[in-house]
């Protein structure tokens, strides 16, 4: 019987962070299979560990609910730590979709912290019809933006339409067309939409509508924060070495913490956080 993990990423309380299905040994499974598990866990993503992780260097494939997904960060953060627990505290590689993540893993007095490098970032502005669309779905006006933080698409693996708005009550009232939202996210290649509120240069709130892969919000989303990371580096709005600090699930009532550094002269950004159990790992099985 398949063993089936369940994991809160981004907190060290199991009611907070984002729920991750991780399956440590799935090297037997079909895409199939990794497909059914992931809509029996109904998380927003799923992480299937295939290769010999005693080695320290694996494949990682993550699955929605409704779909596979390239590269998924609050799974490969649960992940990490749940191979901590079991393999020892210290470094994986885990080969994704997009390329190779390397991943650090640490005790400290919180927990075990992970850490992944993300792959190589990139960011491009919103043209003004996929403004248009992108506003009308999230029923938001070009009044709602803030005006230092110019809407772009953020890659860090997967695509990530970055919207700041200008307040935080207008990131608090969120109330999206659902089936509109993924239908456009459909049409563009988007994974999430990053809404965020800045609310000073290193703390930033953060919401992700994320109806394409069958949830309506993510309560944490590591990818969308490596996104953002290289977003802010591209913008200029990062000129030393710097780890920001994102606070997002809170309007859920799943209070996360994600810290994403950035470094001017590195396309790549490091995401870390910390992960805990919210089971038994016996609890689950397909």
């Amino acid at each position: 019987m398949t063993e089936i993990l369940r994991y809160a990423a981004f907190t060290t309380d199991p009611s907070g962070g984002n729920p991750a299905g991780v399956v440590l040994d799935a090297s037997e499974l079909s895409e199939e299979e990794m497909q059914r598990i992931a809509t029996e866990v109904g998380y927003s993503e799923t992480a299937f560990v295939t290769g010999e992780p005693e080695f320290r260097t694996f494949t990682l494939r993550y699955f929605s609910p409704e779909a596979e997904v390239p590269f998924c960060g609050h799974a490969t953060i649960a992940t990490a730590v749940a191979l901590a627990e079991r393999r020892g505290a210290g470094h994986f590689t885990a080969r994704i979709r997009p390329g190779t993540l390397e991943l650090t893993t640490e005790q400290t007095a919180q927990g075990i912290e992970a850490g992944m490098e993300s792959v190589p970032t990139s960011t491009r502005p919103v043209d003004e019809e996929e403004l248009t669309r992108l506003l009308g779905t999230l029923r938001w006006s070009r009044e709602d933006l803030d005006p230092t933080l110019p809407p772009h698409v953020a890659y860090a693996g997967n695509h990530h339409p970055v919207v700041a708005a200008a307040t935080r009550e207008r990131l608090a009232d969120l109330d999206y067309d659902v089936d509109g939202l993924k239908g456009l996210m459909l049409e563009q290649d988007w994974t999430t939409v990053q809404l965020v509120w800045r609310e000073d240069p290193t703390t930033f709130h953060a919401r992700d509508p994320f109806p394409v892969g069958g949830v309506v919000e993510d309560p944490a989303t590591g990818a969308a924060a490596a996104a953002l990371g290289g977003y802010l580096r591209e913008l200029g709005e990062v000129l030393d070495e710097t780890t920001i600090a994102i606070h997002q699930g809170a309007d859920m009532g799943r209070p996360s913490l994600i810290h994403v550094r950035v470094d001017p002269g590195n396309p790549r950004v490091r995401v870390s956080g910390t992960a805990v159990p919210i089971e038994a790992e016996g609890d689950g099985g397909a």
